[in-house]
């Protein structure tokens, strides 16, 4: 499968989506470490956000985003609540989704973690969630 040249523009995909997310988030304040990405995932430091990744994972598990928490470089939070996260693109790729639909993952991530403690909030982002995914379903 790695041999095909379909694999080639899906790796393609998966970076230039991962750029655009990256971008995305940047707009909305998060700094990203390395101040961008090169590859499949970014590290987001959300210390400026008042946030710890454990926080973060969680409020984004229930929004219905997936995400690990993750230390950054000479991150001063205690290892169990590190002062970042890591995000990755090769799921929502595999979906179909491109840079679009990127800043809109990006927008969502922001309005979860803008309304962490809005019960109410983060159940509008979940449906956001699920109507993105609808669009793009994981193929068979």
């Amino acid at each position: 499968e790695a041999l095909q040249p379909q694999f080639r523009e899906y790796q393609r995909q998966v970076v230039t989506n991962a750029k655009a997310l990256a971008a995305g988030l940047a707009k909305h304040g998060y700094r990203i470490v390395s101040g961008g990405t090169d590859n499949h995932l970014m590290l987001v430091d959300l210390r400026p956000k008042e946030i710890n990744g454990k926080e973060a994972q969680e409020v984004l598990d229930r929004a219905g985003i997936t995400v690990n928490k993750n230390a950054i470089p000479f991150d001063t939070y205690p290892i169990f609540k590190p002062g970042g996260i890591r995000v990755g693109t090769p799921a929502v790729t595999t979906r179909g989704m491109k840079e679009e639909e990127m800043l809109e993952v990006a927008d969502l991530i922001a309005e979860a973690l803008s309304n962490r403690n809005d019960t109410d909030a983060l159940a509008r982002v979940r449906g956001k969630v699920r109507e993105l995914t609808r669009r793009f379903p994981v193929p068979i």
